[in-house]
């Protein structure tokens, strides 16, 4: 049998995991590639894991690679935690949430302690000059109150469709909706995330401004390279 081709991207994300550690699983195409490095990492070094995941498809694809995945409401402090991001400017500021979990994403990466580390994959051609330039902001709200909530984003300067799939309405593993939403320039990316904490109906939103320890950026040869959070 010919050996599985080499993913430097995932098996650099998954290479400082060590044995007694509790690891999120991110959610999206990059950090399901490091799931599966991490599986195989795993069983060939014999690694006593336990992982928590931050969508319903990662969690199912972790039990399905041999992981030990519990429930995040069981699990109390992170001690790694791996995952994608939409857009990276130069401060290490992000958009998240293409994939819907970015309530969940949040959750997981709060939990991470003091001495944990929060790493992000990317390809290059999502550094941006500014948060917006490529990707709408995913804004999850619940349905109940969902024209007032419409109205106050448009008051703060956040417009835009309700995420569709399939032919329907988008729902979370929350169970809510996903507003994606044009992200102008016109506020700093700070000034929208406390303008959008203070809407009651907005549960989250993918403005993840302080989580990055570390980005690691993947070109199209498939060279990478880390950018780490200044100070």
């Amino acid at each position: 049998m010919a050996p599985e081709p080499t993913d430097a991207l995932a098996e650099r994300t998954v290479a400082a995991i060590d044995s007694g550690m509790t690891v999120g699983l991110g959610t999206g195409r990059a950090a399901t590639r490091a799931i599966h490095a991490l599986a195989r990492r795993a069983k060939a070094d014999s690694l006593k894991i336990t992982c928590v995941a931050t969508s319903v498809a990662s969690h199912q694809l972790g039990e399905s690679l041999g992981l030990r995945v519990l429930a995040m409401e069981s699990v109390a402090s992170v001690d790694f935690l791996f995952d994608g991001a939409d857009e990276v400017d130069p401060q290490l500021r992000m958009v998240k949430g293409r994939g819907g979990a970015m309530t969940r994403e949040k959750i997981v990466a709060a939990a991470v302690h003091a001495r944990g580390r929060r790493v992000y994959m990317i390809d290059d051609a999502k550094l941006v000059s500014r948060l917006g330039e490529k990707m709408p902001l995913p804004i999850e709200v619940m349905r109940f109150g969902l024209a007032s909530v419409t109205r106050r984003l448009a008051e703060i300067g956040l417009s835009g469709p309700i995420r569709r799939k399939d032919g329907g309405e988008y729902v979370t593993d929350n169970g809510n909706l996903v507003i994606d939403a044009a992200l102008p320039g016109t506020r700093a990316p700070e000034d929208f995330g406390r303008l959008l904490d203070a809407i009651e109906g907005v549960i989250d939103h993918g403005l993840f401004l302080t989580e990055a320890h570390e980005v690691l950026v993947e070109d199209s040869t498939g060279a990478v390279r880390s950018m780490t959070r200044r100070g």
